[in-house]
């Protein structure tokens, strides 16, 4: 047997049985993921090359084919409250919930938070931009600043200088990066 194949083998079964033993770090397919310990979330992959992540507090996360991403539960309860994003694209829907800490997607950039609604964020180089589907999402950047609120088919790309400036994202767009996500 090649070297190659020794090592992807090699390394298929470490992922396996990593997955098995510690469940701290999770690789299926080419997304990576690093979920905290005991989330209530479990994922599998699509045909697509995604990698969904079904939460029981009723969150979906689809990751894009090779987005790298950690799931965090910050209160411990056992679910995760929030995602840090370090690149690729994330399709996150969650439940719509009356009160309480809401949902974030945090980025290098930028930090989207939400109590109910699907959206989009996509990590690439410098820039992290964010589109809605359905509900609304208030994006920040991560040092803080003016705030913008995202209603249904708007966006806004959060770039290290400059203002947040929500745009009605046009089909082709939302088109791409929607099909990055096997949507």
């Amino acid at each position: 047997m090649p070297s190659t194949q020794t090592e992807a083998g090699m390394r298929g079964i470490a992922r396996a049985g990593f997955f098995a033993l510690a469940g701290s770090l999770l690789l299926i397919g080419s997304a990576t993921a690093q979920p905290a310990t005991n989330t209530g979330c479990t994922a599998s992959p699509s045909a697509a090359g995604t990698q969904t992540w079904r939460c029981d507090n009723g969150i979906t996360i689809v990751a894009e084919n090779g987005a790298k991403f950690e799931l965090k539960d910050a209160n411990r309860d056992g679910h995760i409250d929030s995602v840090e994003l370090s690149s690729k694209a994330l399709l996150v829907e969650v439940p719509r919930k009356p009160r309480g800490t809401p949902f974030k997607v945090l980025t290098p950039q930028a930090i989207a938070a939400v109590r109910g609604t699907k959206w989009a964020v996509d990590v690439a180089d410098a820039k992290t931009s964010v589109f809605v589907a359905d509900g609304r999402v208030g994006v920040t950047r991560r040092a803080r600043g003016r705030a913008v609120v995202l209603g249904p088919g708007e966006g806004v790309d959060v770039e290290p200088t400059g203002p947040l400036t929500v745009k009605t994202w046009g089909q082709p767009r939302v088109d791409a990066l929607m099909a990055r996500l096997g949507q």
